[in-house]
């Protein structure tokens, strides 16, 4: 996974958990068919949402065909597995109006968080990261005035993204205060967006309870606010301004076009709820009056 794949640091950890759950209980060499569906069957059992079951599924299907390859059992007992099916979930993104409040919150933080909650809004909203990819962002992502940064993304595949002027200001302040901060410490001149922690950027929780703190103070629900939102948001609000879903897969980074298209269904949605909403014949058929 790591070494073939360029998997993520959280896939890998993700899938270790779940070969360690696996081997707790069952022989790798000698389970069968039936041993594997008695151990997703236990998966079910515990609770596990329909979506975590079939990361776990699908961790030990490529585990076994590892071990089919290099010889270390004759066969693939997962070949028959049937994985669990879940419905694809659909993003929930913010409205435009509700981004505006959004900012507006940020900007009302205490001073120590204003520019850093700022700079992380503008770079979800506006380039439409991923949370991993802003927080490993390098210092040196933005250089001078060029439009364009390099982002590394899933399978340490790269990618180059727009990043407005506003952006790169709120950007260049926040990383200068985060950067006095911890003046002295190697790690404030390696990241964008440096931290004291053990890994010297800001974490992914971090930027999402800084979120929160932006929704409470600009009057929002802070359960609906998160940094995939933002990246939900960017994408369905450019879709909705006529952007090309070729060009979107590009700037989020989706290997297939399908993982895109998810984005359609939610402008399918909104404008079937426009039309039953205020359309006379919509409304007529609600038995309401139609309006003179």
């Amino acid at each position: 996974m790591a070494a073939e794949r360029g998997a993520a640091r959280n896939t890998l950890l993700a899938y270790r958990t779940d070969l360690e759950e696996y081997l707790r209980t069952t022989d790798p060499v000698r389970a069968d068919a039936a041993a594997l569906r008695a151990h997703v069957a236990g998966l079910a059992a515990q609770g596990f949402a329909p979506r975590t079951q079939a990361r776990k599924v699908s961790a030990l299907r490529q585990f076994h065909q590892f071990l089919a390859r290099e010889r270390l059992r004759p066969d693939d007992p997962t070949s028959l597995l049937d994985s669990p099916k879940s419905p694809a979930p659909l993003p929930k993104p913010l409205s435009e109006a509700e981004m505006d409040q959004l900012t507006i919150g940020a900007a009302s933080l205490p001073d120590r968080q204003a520019p850093v909650a700022m700079a992380v809004i503008e770079l979800l909203y506006a380039s439409g990261l991923r949370v991993s990819e802003l927080v490993t962002l390098p210092a040196g992502a933005l250089r001078g005035d060029d439009p364009m940064i390099a982002v590394r993304g899933k399978g340490a595949k790269e990618r180059l993204i727009p990043v407005s002027k506003r952006a790169r200001e709120s950007a260049a302040m926040a990383r200068e205060g985060l950067a006095k901060r911890g003046k002295g410490r190697p790690q404030a001149l390696r990241w964008l967006l440096p931290s004291r922690g053990a890994a010297g950027h800001l974490t992914r929780q971090g930027v999402g309870l800084l979120l929160k703190e932006a929704a409470k103070a600009g009057g929002l629900d802070p359960a609906r606010v998160s940094p995939h939102v933002l990246r939900h948001s960017f994408a369905t609000h450019l879709l909705s301004r006529g952007a090309d879903l070729r060009a979107l897969q590009t700037l989020l980074g989706h290997a297939d076009i399908a993982t895109t298209q998810v984005y359609t269904q939610v402008m399918e949605d909104r404008l079937r709820a426009v039309v039953e909403e205020h359309h006379p014949l919509a409304r007529l058929q609600a038995g309401q009056p139609r309006e003179r």
